[in-house]
C-alpha cells in the first residue's frame, strides 16, 4: 500500500474531502516525516508547522460544518521562499533580506490559501533565484543521490516534492529553474505561459523573464496546482486575462492528431547520450500513443539568446537589489554579486540588441508551432551532474551555457513546458525530457504529458 506521504495530491485530496483522511492526520504526518528527513536533505528554509497545524484544524471544522471545499483542501504545499508569506520572513536565499517580513502575501500564496491549501513550509533556494546558493546556506540535497545536483534555483522545491515532504510546491523559472530540479529530482514541472501566473509578491531574479509554476509529482496534481493560481490579477499588470481552462479535466489516455516537433541537431548535438536516448524512446511512446513526429529547424537567433541571457538576467537583477547593493554588498555571496556588478556595467545598447533577438525568436517559434502541436527537447543536455562538477563551473546559469540551451530561450519567448521525468539511468539518476507549447498552451502539454505518464507507468521513489 501507497504511505500517506507518497499518495498523489490528487489522491490525498479525494481522501481527506471523503473523510477518509482529516488534514490534521496528513499534516501531521508529513511533519513527523518532514523531522525525521530535513536534516539531511535541507529542502526548507523554514517549516511552518505550528501555522500547518491550525490550519489544518480549521479546514477539518470547516468540512464537518459542510462548508464548501477547495480544490486543495487539507493537502499540504511548500513555496519557494521568493513568495511573499505575510507576517513570516522572506529570504529569497539571501542574506540581506534574511528579516525581511512582508505585510501580506504574494497572489499565488493568497490564492493557494483560498483554495484550502496547508503551507507547510518554506522551500530554500539560490541566493537571488540566481545560479548558486549563498555561502551561508546549507544547500539542499538530491535525495536521489546525495553526491549530485539537484538542479536550481527551485533546489528546495524539487528535493521537498521528489522526497515526500510535500504534495506539491511552487518554484520559479528564469532560465530553468523549475525544469532544472524537475529534471534532477524526477518531477513534474510546469513553466506556465508568460502571464498565465501573476509574479506579485514574487522577488524577481528578472521580471521580464520570470515564470511561477507547479512542481509535483503527478502530471494531473500539477494540472490542480496550476488552475489554483493561474489568472489575471490587477496587482500585476503583465498578467493575461484569457479565461483559465479546466486544466485537470485535460483527457490524456491517447494522443491521435497530436503533432510532436523535434529538431534533431538541436536536440542531440553536444547531448549525453543517455539523454538523446531519453528523448528517442519518449518519441517512440508517444507514436504508439497515436501522435505523429515532424523534423523541424529552431530559429537560428536561439544560440544568440542563450548566450546573452546572462545580460538581460544582469541588467533586471541589478535593478531588482538596488535597495541593497551596493550598499550591503559584504553580505552578498561573490556569484551573485558578480552578475548584479555585471549588470551595472552593461550599456542599454547590448540590452535592446537581446530584447530585439528575443522578439525575432518569439515571432519565429510562434511560427515553427503553427505547424506542430509541441515541441520535444531535453530539459538539460546531460543527466543530474555531480556536485564536484558543478561547483568547478560556479552553478549551471553561470559557467555552462550549454546547461541553459534547453531552458533560457522558452524563458525569453514566454512560451510554456512541461518537464516530465521519464525512468532512472541505470547509475540511478533520473531521466527527464521537457514538452514547449504554443502560447497559453498549457492545455495540450498537460494532456500530452498525462498520457506519456499513464504509458510509461508508476515510478519509484527515491526513499522509504
Amino acid at each position: 500500500m501507497q504511505p500517506i506521504h507518497y499518495l498523489s495530491l490528487t489522491e490525498v485530496g479525494r481522501r481527506i474531502k471523503s473523510g477518509e483522511l482529516s488534514a490534521v492526520e496528513v499534516t501531521e504526518r508529513m511533519l513527523e516525516r518532514i523531522e525525521r528527513l530535513e536534516p539531511e536533505l535541507h529542502g526548507f528554509a523554514r517549516v511552518l508547522g505550528d501555522q500547518a497545524r491550525a490550519t489544518a484544524a480549521r479546514l477539518d471544522r470547516e468540512r464537518s460544518a459542510g462548508q464548501p471545499l477547495g480544490l486543495l483542501h487539507g493537502i499540504p504545499i511548500a513555496i519557494k521562499d521568493l513568495l511573499n508569506t505575510r507576517g513570516i520572513a522572506t529570504a529569497s536565499g539571501t542574506r540581506v533580506m534574511a528579516d525581511y517580513v512582508p505585510d501580506e502575501d504574494a497572489t499565488v500564496v493568497s490564492r493557494l490559501k483560498q483554495a484550502g491549501a496547508v503551507i507547510i513550509g518554506k522551500t530554500q533556494l539560490t541566493e537571488g533565484a540566481f545560479a548558486v546558493h549563498h555561502p551561508a546556506i546549507v544547500a539542499p540535497v538530491n535525495p536521489w543521490k546525495p553526491t549530485h545536483w539537484p538542479g536550481v534555483s527551485s533546489s528546495g522545491s524539487g528535493v521537498t516534492v521528489a522526497a515526500g515532504l510535500a504534495f506539491g510546491a511552487l518554484g520559479s523559472d528564469t532560465g530553468g529553474s523549475i525544469r532544472f530540479p524537475s529534471a534532477s529530482c524526477g518531477i513534474v514541472g510546469i513553466k506556465p505561459t508568460y502571464g498565465r501566473v501573476s509574479r506579485h509578491g514574487a522577488f524577481p531574479l528578472a521580471e521580464s523573464l520570470d515564470h511561477i509554476g507547479p512542481m509535483t509529482r503527478t502530471v494531473e496534481d500539477a494540472a490542480r496546482l496550476l488552475q489554483v493560481i493561474a489568472g489575471r490579477d490587477p496587482a500585476d499588470a503583465t498578467t493575461l486575462g484569457a479565461t483559465v481552462p479546466d486544466y485537470p479535466a485535460m483527457p490524456g489516455e491517447r494522443l491521435p492528431g497530436l503533432t510532436i516537433g523535434i529538431d534533431p541537431d538541436y536536440t542531440f548535438q553536444g547531448v549525453d547520450p543517455v539523454v538523446a536516448a531519453t528523448v528517442r524512446d519518449a518519441l517512440g511512446t508517444f507514436r504508439a500513443l497515436g501522435a505523429e513526429v515532424v523534423e523541424l529547424r529552431m530559429p537560428p537567433m536561439l544560440g544568440e539568446l542563450v548566450r546573452g541571457w546572462n545580460v538581460t538576467c544582469a541588467m533586471e537583477c541589478a535593478r531588482a537589489h538596488a535597495k541593497y547593493y551596493p550598499a550591503r554588498k559584504a553580505e552578498y555571496g561573490p556569484v551573485l554579486a558578480s552578475l548584479i556588478e555585471r549588470g551595472l556595467r552593461t550599456g542599454p545598447a547590448e540590452y535592446q540588441a537581446l530584447e530585439r533577438t528575443r522578439a525575432a525568436f518569439r515571432d519565429a517559434l510562434d511560427g515553427l508551432l503553427a505547424d506542430v502541436d509541441v515541441i520535444i527537447a531535453p530539459c538539460m543536455p546531460m543527466l543530474p551532474p555531480d556536485l564536484a562538477t558543478m561547483d568547478a563551473v560556479s552553478g549551471a546559469a553561470s559557467g555552462r551555457v550549454d546547461a541553459i540551451t534547453f531552458t533560457a530561450p522558452f524563458d525569453y519567448s514566454g512560451h510554456p513546458t512541461i518537464s516530465l521525468p521519464a525512468g532512472l539511468s541505470e547509475d540511478g539518476l533520473p531521466r527527464s525530457f521537457q514538452l514547449v507549447g504554443r502560447h497559453l498552451g498549457e492545455p495540450t502539454l498537460i494532456r500530452a504529458g498525462a498520457a506519456f505518464e499513464a504509458a510509461r507507468g508508476p515510478l519509484p521513489h527515491p526513499l522509504p
